[in-house]
C-alpha cells in the first residue's frame, strides 16, 4: 500500500487530489496539509511513503518544505505537483531532494504513475519539465563522449521513463538499458537518475526528446 500525504494550499485542488488516491487500488491517502510548515509536520507524524508537493504556498514554500523533509525524515519520496515549468524552480526542487517533478495540467493518470514510480524508486519527471531543463545550449558537445544509442536511453531517461518503457521505445532489453545507463552515469560522472537531469541542466545541454 502506497501511503500519500497531498500538500496544497488550495482547498479544491488538494480535496480532487484525495479523491484521486483514495480511489486508486494500492495507493492510500493518509492526509492533507495547506503549507509547508504543515507538510513538514505532517509527514514527521503520519510518514508517508510519498508527498505530493505544491511549491507556491504560504508559511513555508514547497522547496524549503522538501529540503527539511528530505533531511529530517528517511524513506520518503517528494514529488513536486506545480504549475511551474521554468528551469530555476525545477533546479531548485530536484536540489532540495525532490525524486520527481509533475505539473498540475497533467492527466489523472499520469499523476498517479507518478506517484506509483516515485513509491517504487524512480523519478518520474514531466516531459515539458526535461525540455525546459535542456532549453540551453552551449559552445561545447557534453556528450560527445556517448554513442548514439547512449544518447537514446539518456533522452528517454530525461522525460521520465522507466528502464522499462525504455526498453520497449528503443527495441532492447531491460538488461541492455541498465547496461546503458551504467555507461552513461559513468561517463558524465553521477550515479543516479536525478543527478543526470541536474547534470543535463547544469551543462545546458539539449536532447532530442
Amino acid at each position: 500500500m502506497i501511503r500519500v500525504l497531498v500538500v496544497d494550499d488550495h482547498g479544491v485542488l488538494r480535496d480532487g487530489l484525495g479523491r484521486l488516491i483514495a480511489a486508486e487500488e494500492g495507493m492510500e491517502l493518509v492526509g492533507t496539509a495547506a503549507d509547508g510548515r504543515e507538510a513538514v509536520d505532517r509527514t514527521l507524524v503520519l510518514l508517508p511513503d510519498v508527498v505530493l508537493m505544491d511549491l507556491e504556498m504560504p508559511v513555508m514554500d514547497g522547496i524549503e518544505a522538501t529540503r527539511e523533509i528530505v533531511a529530517r525524515v528517511t524513506d520518503v519520496a517528494v514529488l513536486v505537483l506545480t504549475s511551474f515549468s521554468d528551469r530555476q524552480r525545477i533546479t531548485d526542487a530536484l536540489d532540495a531532494g525532490a525524486v520527481g517533478y509533475l505539473l498540475k495540467d497533467a492527466a489523472a493518470d499520469d499523476v498517479v504513475r507518478g506517484i506509483r514510480a516515485a513509491a517504487a524508486g524512480g523519478s518520474p519527471l514531466d516531459p515539458r519539465a526535461a525540455r525546459s531543463l535542456l532549453e540551453a545550449t552551449s559552445a561545447h558537445d557534453p556528450l560527445e563522449g556517448l554513442s548514439p544509442r547512449e544518447r537514446e536511453v539518456l533522452a528517454a531517461l530525461l522525460e521520465g521513463l522507466p528502464n522499462k518503457l525504455i526498453a520497449r521505445r528503443l527495441g532492447i532489453s531491460e538488461k541492455t538499458v541498465k547496461t546503458h545507463l551504467t555507461s552513461v552515469f559513468r561517463q558524465i560522472g553521477v550515479t543516479d537518475r536525478v543527478q543526470a537531469v541536474l547534470w543535463a541542466e547544469r551543462q545546458g545541454v539539449r536532447v532530442d526528446l
